[in-house]
């Protein structure tokens, strides 16, 4: 029977019979047996599988709550807080070095320093701060207000970055000559063995005065490699070099003049060709110094060992030498980009140069003719050395003569624009003058030959407090703006020169009444021509007094209260003396009647008006302020001048014989003189005299 057969409605037709129970259980075994079903395949999904899955969900559940339990105790275990004193520990005291110096003598032995005085110390700590890391007794002043000045970058990242980074140059170390600059930059020059490999670069002044000192510089060359030799020899760090053919050290010499000229076609270690190179430099006679052009061309011509290599570093490190007694022609357009220069390839510049005269453009050298076939008498030319800040900070008055008589002083710092280039590079300007005395006046019978005519030095620790502000002239004049004090002294110092009362006339014959009155006039005359420019320059300070309290530049509180000082002295000194002339020519009588002649002498008391009396009182307050405040400055030696002649006037009377006797004649009208004592003195040739160069 087959199951397709059974019908799909729910009634049974009568025509089918239905087995009973026992055929279809023998039904169903013959299926069974005949294979009759066929098995269905078994897929992966079968009970086994189904328990393995359910166990191993079991066991991650229980890991994963076995996991949960220590996070979800919040219960935290109670913190112990150990509580003690702290630890006392022995404070060590330091003993703090007072003083400093460099030895006067060349020395002999590594280490010498500059060739100064004993009060000229200085802390060698390379430092951008202006406190060194040596104390020295320098009265530091703070300020409330910092100036950052933000254009002092590197334009470009070259090696090394951070030998300029954290450190500015020295602007005051004095020498009495150049050898003992460059003793200082024997030592400068191992310093830099230390780090590299090093060029220096020599450049020298082709001047004619500078003939002397190249020659002074070019017998140290000696002393330099004997030195290095030795240090060689001794195993320093300084020698030590991967490849044993590189020189540790390489020199080059450049001159300058008018022009500029490479002396040394590559760098050398030959001491003779060095030396032989110096001895060879020719004179430029032109006058002109491109000294910074110079050093530019330097800069650009090696700046190739200062560019970085990966994983080396520079090539060498770069030393700039300059030789000079000048300031340099091209100051104004060469500074600051020699400036940019030297810093981005990390080359300090070192200067041997001269002292720049107190607020001064100019000062006086001594020149002997080098030949000794010519003349040797001494001659005086005027040589362009200062001054030593970027604008004029000094008023231009005369005591009671010309301005140009005044005391010729040393600033206590080099030319601004040469001391800068050597301040923002981390080098060291050397102010070098081989009459150098801090304790007493210099005559001019003892400067030596192609030496300035300074009268007065200081001591450069008293000085340092001082110090010119070596900032760019967009920063210096900003500086200036926000002051009204300094901005009242920098336009006061650019006024014309008032050169006071020169010679002015002070003693009065009254031979009669008229030509008394007239003699009175006419000397009233010199004084009405200084008054207007006086009172003009005094009222342009006089703006700038409510800010005096709130300066804390030592360098500018000095040079305000000098310059008003000074002008309202010579103010009152000049229109009390016209005062006086008028009082007396409204008639003035002796007391003892034989006398017939008036002097004007100089005095404390002011006896034509009140007026004069508050300004001279406080002209002598402010002078006074600068001598007890600054003493050892150059400030303080031109309020002692100012001080020392009394500002108003007195009236004297004396007798004047209107008919003296004339002097008898000895020789009866006989003109001849009389002749030498040694007549060979006559038959001497003296030696020609050449012209005078330009210097």
């Amino acid at each position: 029977m087959s199951i397709d057969s059974i019908p799909s409605s729910g009634t049974i037709p009568t025509s089918v019979v239905v087995p009973d129970q026992e055929e279809l259980m023998s039904m169903g075994e013959e299926y069974e047996d005949d294979e009759y079903y066929e098995e269905e395949d078994e897929g992966w999904f079968n009970d086994e599988s189904v328990a393995f899955v359910a166990s191993l969900l079991t066991h991650m559940a229980i890991l994963l709550a076995l996991a949960l339990v220590p996070v979800l105790v919040d219960e935290k275990p109670p913190a112990v807080v150990l509580v003690s004193p702290p630890p006392e520990y022995e404070r060590e005291t330091m003993e703090v070095i007072e003083d400093l110096a460099y030895s006067e003598i060349p020395q002999t032995k590594i280490g010498a320093n500059a060739t100064a005085q004993s009060e000229m110390a200085e802390a060698s700590a390379e430092m951008f701060a202006e406190v060194a890391e040596i104390p020295q007794p320098v009265d530091v002043r703070t300020s409330e207000i910092a100036t950052i000045n933000i254009n002092e970058m590197f334009v470009q990242a070259v090696a090394p970055v951070d030998r300029l980074k954290e450190q500015k140059g020295k602007t005051g170390v004095g020498a009495l000559g150049a050898s003992g600059a460059v003793d200082r930059l024997t030592w400068e020059i191992l310093q830099s063995m230390e780090e590299r490999p090093t060029l220096v670069v020599w450049l020298f002044d082709k001047s004619g005065s500078l003939h002397r000192q190249r020659r002074e510089i070019r017998d140290r060359f000696d002393r330099i490699y004997e030195e290095l030799q030795i240090v060689e020899k001794s195993g320093s760090e300084a020698f030590k070099r991967d490849n044993p053919h590189d020189h540790q050290l390489l020199t080059s010499i450049i001159g300058f003049g008018k022009s500029v000229e490479l002396l040394t076609e590559e760098p050398t270690a030959d001491l003779q060709v060095i030396k032989d190179t110096v001895d060879n430099i020719e004179v430029d006679s032109s006058g002109v110094e491109q000294v910074f052009s110079a050093v530019y061309l330097a800069a650009k011509e090696y700046k190739s060992m200062r560019r970085h290599r990966v994983g080396f570093g520079a090539q060498r490190n770069v030393m700039l030498v300059v030789v000079t007694d000048e300031r340099g022609d091209d100051y104004q357009t060469g500074l600051e980009p020699t400036v940019d220069i030297c810093r981005q390839y990390g080359m300090p510049v070192y200067v041997i140069g001269v002292p720049a005269p107190f607020g001064r453009d100019t000062t006086y050298v001594k020149y002997v003719d080098p030949d000794p076939k010519y003349d040797q008498s001494p001659q005086w030319a005027e040589v362009d050395q200062g001054p030593e800040t970027l604008m004029p900070e000094r008023v231009k008055i005369g005591f009671t003569g010309n301005y140009g008589e005044e005391p010729v002083m040393d600033s206590g710092f080099g030319p601004y624009a040469l001391t800068r280039l050597c301040y923002e590079t981390g080098g060291i300007y050397f102010t070098v003058h081989p009459n150098r005395n801090v304790n007493r006046r210099v005559r001019g019978k003892e400067i030596e030959a192609f030496s300035a005519n300074l009268e007065y030095f200081f001591d450069p620790v008293k000085m340092a407090p001082y110090r010119p502000d070596y900032v760019s002239p967009g920063d210096y004049m900003r500086m200036v703006k926000e002051s009204p004090m300094r901005q009242a002294l920098i336009n006061a110092a650019k006024m014309p020169g008032v050169e006071g009362l020169e010679k002015p006339q002070t003693r009065f014959v009254k031979r009669s009444e008229a030509g008394f009155v007239g003699d009175l006039s006419a000397a009233q005359q010199d004084a009405a021509k200084l008054e207007p420019r006086l009172n003009a320059m005094a009222n342009v300070l006089l703006l700038g007094e409510s800010a005096r309290d709130d300066e804390t530049s030592p360098r500018w509180k000095a040079g305000y209260d000098l310059a008003l000082g000074r002008v309202l002295a010579l103010k009152v000194r000049t229109e009390t003396y016209n005062a006086m002339l008028a009082k007396a020519k409204r008639g003035i009588t002796f007391e003892d009647e034989k006398n017939n002649t008036w002097q004007l002498e100089p005095a404390a008391e002011i006896s034509v008006g009140s007026k004069w009396e508050r300004e001279a009182k406080k002209a002598t307050e402010l002078l006074e302020r600068v001598v007890e405040e600054h003493d050892g400055t150059p400030w303080a030696v031109l309020a002692r001048e100012e001080l020392a002649t009394p500002i108003g006037w007195k009236w004297t009377e004396e007798y004047t014989d209107l008919n003296p006797p004339r002097p008898q004649n000895n020789n009866n009208n006989n003109n001849n003189n009389n002749t030498p004592r040694d007549d060979k003195k006559r038959m001497l040739k003296k030696a020609p005299k050449r012209p005078l160069p330009k210097l």
